[in-house]
């Protein structure tokens, strides 16, 4: 196996919660930005994006609510009638009832001409294009009255959205939907990146995500902890470089995959394979003995070995440096036994699928320091003895729970798969929804493994086998569509993504 040493810990993008925000908000205006110029900036980077995503539009319709957010809307009003676009302004909250920036903005957008129309059931949304001002990040509830009105209809207006900031009704720091959220084409946000615009609900409601920083200085996020961060391509350059020239299977690594009950070949397989894909020196499979022709014929470099219970594992264990157990396993005796086998084996570990449900039913209060867990909701909520609605309602804070409580490194599968790991939470910001196929979780515990055992630390092999699966299949995705996508189509697409430093140089010489 290669050693720790060759591990480079991954960075990536600060993703913040909305309090450390409204903290960076502070901090810039203490800089010496003053509270309406940084409306006006967001306003202004707002339109800019506007006109980029719509340059044709000749009108639009604004929605403002009665805090900063709406503010940023009636400063973009002002601007797209000073470029002589149509603009509808909608008010929920009067405009006599605003104070501080908010009524500088609404007041501003008024001395430009724009006309003002109080929110009303069955208002007509006349703009080619909708902006969504209407709740901010601090919105904590779920979302009533006239505002859940006023939403309902934007989205059912049939006309594309821009939201400033954050989707309404999405919740900044969870990525819950409250109740309603707008669904937007594209939505612009300010300072810093939230993470609740990364994952639970928000993949479906953001629509295309930009991040604009208004000019604040740098130093206004200096001691700001991030809540989490966002996992990005460049990542796997820096942790998978060239091998050595006199690399050899052994420095490479030995996974072994323990799954396929009875009835169950074809999970473990997919792992196996993954695993083979993405490097691993060897790749020794463990399953039922009516499995192993299939699985020779399939995969002839995986090494496979027919086990009828724990006694024919013999060695085996002791032999690879990394175990994944779960795929195929079953809850029978004979998955406990392999499971078993597997916890004694002093070995690192990727735990997926029913190597969760038995740890949940059958093995509860282990904890572990060289493990890396994989749930999907459904498991998660096993796991914390929950209900996976509970989980989706707070993914970030799922997540944390499931490694407080077990240890070692948590997958949290699902839109905006998070990482949790001693060094806190990473965001996969990639994928799609063709992944909602059978085998994709077995993909993913494959590749760990072979991650594992190439020596890199749990915590750097969680995130970058999160972002190599994800991006595998948006490439794989890309070449015939998400609809119908297998988890086996990943399998060649991370295996060039793992090596991204093959330049056409390189490809040559190995010709």
């Amino acid at each position: 196996m290669a050693g720790p040493s060759q591990d480079r810990h991954l960075e990536g993008r600060p993703l913040y919660r909305a309090e450390q925000v409204r903290e960076l908000d502070r901090r810039t205006i203490a800089a010496g930005i003053e509270g309406f110029a940084l409306m006006q900036r967001a306003a202004a980077a707002a339109w800019q994006d506007f006109r980029e995503a719509w340059p044709q539009a000749r009108s639009l319709s604004v929605l403002c609510g009665g805090g900063n957010n709406g503010g940023d809307g009636h400063v973009l009003a002002a601007l797209a009638a000073a470029e002589g676009l149509e603009v509808q302004r909608v008010v929920v909250k009067p405009v006599e009832a605003l104070s501080g920036d908010a009524r500088r903005a609404a007041d501003m957008a008024s001395a430009a001409g724009v006309g003002l129309e109080p929110w009303q059931p069955g208002l007509a949304l006349s703009g080619e294009v909708l902006v969504d001002a209407l709740l901010g990040t601090g919105l904590a509830g779920a979302v009533r009255g006239e505002m859940r009105d006023a939403i309902a209809a934007l989205n059912a207006a049939g006309q594309p959205v821009l939201a400033i900031d954050i989707p309404s009704g999405l919740h900044a720091d969870s990525g819950a939907e409250l109740g309603i959220a707008v669904k937007a084409e594209r939505t612009v946000t300010f300072i810093g990146d939230k993470l609740g615009l990364h994952t639970g609900r928000a993949p479906a409601l953001t629509g295309r995500l930009s991040l604009r920083d208004l000019d604040a200085p740098a130093e206004a996020a200096a001691g700001l902890v991030p809540a989490a961060l966002l996992l990005e391509r460049t990542m796997i350059a820096a942790a998978l470089p060239p091998r050595p020239r006199d690399a050899h299977k052994g420095t490479a690594g030995h996974a072994l995959v323990l799954g396929g009950a009875p009835g169950f070949g074809g999970a473990a397989l997919l792992a196996a394979e993954h695993a083979a894909r993405l490097g691993a020196g060897k790749v020794s499979l463990a399953t039922a003995p009516e499995h192993v022709t299939a699985s020779l014929v399939r995969r002839p470099e995986v090494m496979v070995h027919g086990v009828r219970g724990a006694a024919d594992l013999g060695e085996l264990p002791r032999q690879a440096d990394v175990l994944v157990v779960g795929p195929g396993l079953g809850q029978g005796s004979w998955g406990q036994a392999m499971l078993q086998a597997a916890l004694g084996s002093g070995r690192p570990l990727a735990v997926d699928a029913d190597g969760l449900n038995l740890l949940a039913a059958r093995f509860p209060g282990q904890q572990r320091d060289d493990w890396i867990l994989t749930p999907h909701p459904g498991e998660a909520g096993r796991l914390l003895s929950i209900g996976p609605a509970e989980v989706e309602a707070d993914r970030p804070a799922a997540a944390l729970a499931l490694q407080r409580r077990f240890g070692g490194v948590v997958v949290l599968k699902g839109a905006g798969s998070l990482v949790a790991g001693p060094s806190g939470l990473a965001v996969c910001p990639y994928g799609n929804p063709g992944m909602a196929s059978g085998g994709m979780g077995d993909a993913l515990s494959g590749i760990l493994g072979a991650l594992l055992a190439q020596g890199l630390s749990l915590e750097t092999a969680a995130r970058l086998g999160v972002l190599v699966h994800a991006l595998a299949a948006d490439m794989a995705a890309a070449e015939g569509g998400e609809r119908g996508l297998l988890a086996g189509d990943l399998a060649s697409c991370a295996r060039i993504l793992a090596n991204p430093t093959m330049g056409e140089d390189d490809a040559a010489a190995t010709r």
